[in-house]
């Protein structure tokens, strides 16, 4: 299983947080001049679902009140998340439904670590790590 320290938790979505911040302001029709005069895109390639960070941001807020030992308010700041992701789920899934599928387990591992009767941080804070990484692998494709 995929662990992470809380520093490198916050390298991760430092990172995530640039990544966002540098999609806000695309240059001019989104390509760049090449040496030889030619086009290129200029932004690496987003998800097939489109534009995840609404939802990643959400992710790390959750992700950093359970390092915070905060469970009850990672819970009701999950729901957040929940709310969102079904709200799109009409637009996001027929984009690409595998990836879709893949995102929506994670958010429920999450939202079931959180849930569960007696709420365990070690157990919060890995489903978060790996709803996390999966954002950061389908934005990235």
């Amino acid at each position: 299983m995929l662990m992470l320290t809380t520093r490198r938790l916050l390298a991760v979505l430092f990172l995530l947080g640039l990544a966002a911040c540098s999609k806000s302001a695309p240059p001019a029709p989104s390509s760049v001049s090449s040496p030889s005069g030619t086009s290129a895109a200029a932004s690496a390639p987003a998800s097939a679902l489109g534009d995840l960070t609404p939802f990643s941001v959400i992710a790390a807020d959750v992700a950093a009140r359970v390092d915070k030992g905060d469970l009850a308010s990672a819970k009701t700041r999950i729901k957040d998340l929940e709310i969102a992701w079904d709200t799109a789920e009409a637009g996001l899934k027929p984009r690409a439904p595998a990836d879709w599928h893949r995102l929506d387990a994670s958010i429920d591992r999450a939202l079931s670590a959180l849930r569960a009767d007696t709420p365990r941080q070690a157990d919060c804070r890995d489903a978060l790590i790996v709803l996390l990484g999966t954002f950061h692998t389908l934005q990235g494709k």
